[in-house]
């Protein structure tokens, strides 16, 4: 899988937190990776601990997101919107791999695919100004 392909699976997974409870998501996970078709070991292993790892911040990335998206809190988010915010910001801020010109087009092409109509502009507008303070 291309490394979107994966980011897009992370996303659906990590989406899932919004509406279940933490101790059923090791369930809601397991059943979503059997729904993948023809999913490597690799890959299967690089969706979860990055599913794992953004889950693990996500406290301080709404913090963040609370500071930089001026006149709205995580609470009123469009939970679309929301969850591919949290994995952009996991990226800019600490995952190495990913450049932060990176992540924050692959959220703005998550928000076109998945999002309403203003969600690629809004979630390019947070990330930039995100973008912004941490320079």
């Amino acid at each position: 899988m291309t490394r979107s392909e994966l980011r897009e699976h992370v996303f659906k997974m990590l989406f899932q937190i919004e509406f279940n409870e933490a101790a059923d998501m090791p369930e809601h996970l397991q059943y979503y990776f059997e729904t993948i078709d023809n999913v490597k070991e690799k890959d299967r292993e690089y969706i979860q601990k990055k599913y794992q790892a953004v889950s693990s911040h996500v406290e301080e990335i709404d913090k963040l997101l609370n500071e930089a998206a001026k006149g709205w809190r995580t609470s009123r988010m469009n939970k679309v919107d929301l969850t591919i915010l949290r994995l952009a910001v996991y990226e800019m801020k600490w995952d190495e791999d990913v450049p932060e010109g990176v992540a924050i087009n692959e959220a703005v092409e998550l928000a076109k695919r998945f999002g309403g109509d203003g969600s690629s502009s809004f979630v390019n507008g947070v990330l930039g100004r995100l973008a912004k303070q941490e320079s």
